[in-house]
């Protein structure tokens, strides 16, 4: 019963991943569609690869997510927490940061390393096929790239506690960033891009930029290790 239970926790938050990413990427094409009419009129193919890949990716994603859930409900395993007073206030908007940091750090050097020319033709190429990428591009992934971002959120639940409300927002910026990012033109204000806040977010036009030259702009959330390793080449001009 124990494995059954394991099996289909799996299976629901497979399914959880898969419908998160369907409604998202579906909003925000449906949202490309009334802003820039016709601007994927022509991607189709490469949509259905995209979805395809993505729907794979959101099974490498469900299973450890699965395992660790019923680990944390069974168990009590990993740092989570459901009271609002274990731990102080003022840490609970604390917390997401640190995920998404720490996140932020594990993608931009496994991203950069997956740019190699030997892990790019057998892990990355499959992303960077997307060209230009679309709302649906958000888990276009090989199944072993997928693998390297589907640790992470399972792995920090381990180490750094967050409250479960807290662990949903971190899920939702992953998920609205990761698609928002890849719709190939920018929503959000200009106001807000080019501030000095701005400067430090990664939005549409600086991903763009990258999907565009390759050997740049390899953050997930923050421009920080960009900066830092002279990485950053700014907003692309067509985004």
């Amino acid at each position: 019963m124990t494995w059954l239970a394991i099996l289909l926790s799996m299976l629901a938050m497979t399914a959880i991943v898969a419908l998160r990413y369907l409604a998202a990427s579906g909003v925000f094409a449906m949202l490309t569609q009334r802003v820039r009419p016709g601007y994927h009129s022509r991607l189709g193919p490469q949509i259905r690869r995209e979805i395809g890949w993505s729907l794979a990716s959101a099974a490498i994603y469900g299973i450890p997510a699965g395992l660790v859930a019923w680990g944390w409900q069974e168990h009590g395993w990993t740092r989570i927490y459901t009271a609002w007073d274990s731990w102080p206030l003022w840490y609970l908007p604390l917390a997401p940061l640190l995920y998404l940091f720490a996140h932020d750090t594990w993608f931009y050097w496994t991203h950069r390393l997956m740019h190699r020319p030997r892990w790019f033709r057998s892990m990355h190429a499959v992303h960077h096929a997307s060209r230009p990428p679309t709302a649906w591009a958000a888990m276009s992934f090989h199944p072993w790239e997928a693998l390297t971002g589907a640790v992470v959120i399972p792995a920090l639940v381990f180490i750094i506690p967050i409250h479960v409300a807290m662990l949903g927002l971190v899920l939702l910026v992953m998920t609205v960033m990761g698609v928002t990012n890849h719709m190939g033109w920018e929503m959000f204000p200009r106001a807000l891009v080019h501030s000095k806040l701005g400067s430090w977010l990664i939005t549409a036009s600086h991903h763009q930029r990258h999907h565009e030259e390759y050997r740049c702009n390899y953050g997930l959330y923050f421009r920080f290790w960009d900066r830092v390793c002279g990485t950053d080449r700014g907003l692309s001009p067509n985004a």
